[in-house]
């Protein structure tokens, strides 16, 4: 009878220390696993060719499905030196629950503060192969376990450098605004484009940014109808573009820029409207042929320029497949006379490219 006691106890112990072994491993493991993460991240990110990046620290969720990562960045390297080109202070990336409703298991991210650095002499073919831009991307979709749904972007700034430039050019958008929904097409009805996004940003100048859209992302050639506006941007700010590219300095104006574009199969659509509103030159005490190009841009901008709203603006038609994109010469020149003395454009986007066009016209 003691006998069977004392198996009793030893069978009770046994039976209570293989759970209690199994929570305390568990516990351990998630104890660990923020740490091993992070190595795993930092392994991929400092191995993609042409580039080096870390992460600060990655928190886990367990409930939430659910893991931060906290500063992120990729330099770009060349040679001993790295140059700034991403860097996003806080990654959150989650299961959207919402969707497992539908039966699909994908994520959301929300990115707060990122920053892009586009150095133009950097992405010039010599500089970076397209072998190596897939693999940062490549290298940063895969820290996304599961298909992207719903993407957010709180606070983000965008810059174009060009470094080589005298003065250097520095063209940005700060205070970027996205939301993109449906990536995954998780819900799909009689909608040709079943994603949506849109986005807010204030640009160089203090103009106004303004981007809607629909999508189908899941094409491998995706199919868009997206508008654009940039509205009210200080002219004066892009003097070290116009002066560099054009030879030109602004002492007064605003630049606005609208425009349309829908793809449908590869075949794009569109057009850009450019609008300089109340502009006036700087009266350069440069050289002769610096003045002489001057009075020759003045005299043009006074003849093309619409007398009654004070605007020089022309509208672009864009049209072609992808690859080989064409803007049409007679239709922008006539464009620039049609605002001037017949009938000035206005400052909206006009709403005249839909999908379908896209559609007919790759038929046509």
């Amino acid at each position: 009878m003691v006998e069977n006691l004392k198996k009793r106890k030893r069978y009770r112990k046994k039976r209570y220390a293989v759970p209690i072994l199994i929570i305390v491993l568990l516990v351990v493991l998630r104890l660990l696993l923020p740490s091993i993460v992070k190595n795993y991240v930092n392994g991929v990110l400092a191995d993609i060719p042409g580039y080096y990046g870390q992460i600060n620290d990655i928190d886990i969720s367990l409930l939430r499905g659910a893991y931060v990562i906290d500063s992120l960045y990729l330099n770009t390297v060349n040679g001993n030196s790295e140059v700034p080109f991403l860097n996003f202070e806080k990654t959150d990336i989650s299961i959207e629950w919402k969707s497992l409703l539908e039966g699909k298991v994908v994520s959301e991210i929300i990115l707060t503060k990122p920053e892009l650095i586009y150095v133009f002499e950097d992405q010039k073919p010599d500089s970076v192969t397209a072998a190596e831009v897939d693999d940062w991307s490549k290298a940063l979709t895969d820290l996304v376990p599961i298909d992207i749904n719903h993407l957010q972007i709180r606070e983000g700034k965008a810059a174009f450098v060009e470094l080589t430039a005298d003065p250097t050019i520095d063209l940005y958008l700060n205070d970027i605004d996205l939301n993109a929904t449906n990536l995954r097409n998780v819900v799909r009805g009689g909608r040709e484009l079943p994603s949506s996004v849109s986005a807010t940003a204030n640009s160089i100048g203090n103009g106004r940014v303004q981007l809607e859209g629909k999508m189908d992302l899941v094409k491998e050639v995706p199919d868009m109808d997206i508008s654009f506006s940039l509205e009210e941007a200080s002219v004066t700010a892009l003097n070290d573009f116009t002066r560099h590219y054009a030879g030109i300095d602004f002492a007064e104006g605003n630049f606005n820029l609208y425009s349309e574009i829908a793809i449908a199969d590869g075949f794009l659509t569109g057009y850009i409207k450019p609008l300089l509103k109340d502009s006036k030159l700087i009266e350069s005490e440069d050289k002769f042929f610096q003045k002489l190009w001057e009075g020759f841009v003045g005299f043009f901008k006074f003849i093309l320029k619409n007398q009654g709203n004070n605007t020089l603006a022309t509208k672009v038609p864009l049209e072609g497949d992808l690859n080989q994109v064409e803007s049409k010469v007679w239709p922008t020149v006539f464009n620039i006379f049609k605002n001037a003395w017949i009938n000035a454009y206005k400052g909206i986007v006009d709403n005249e490219v839909d999908f379908e066009d896209a559609e007919k016209a790759k038929e046509e």
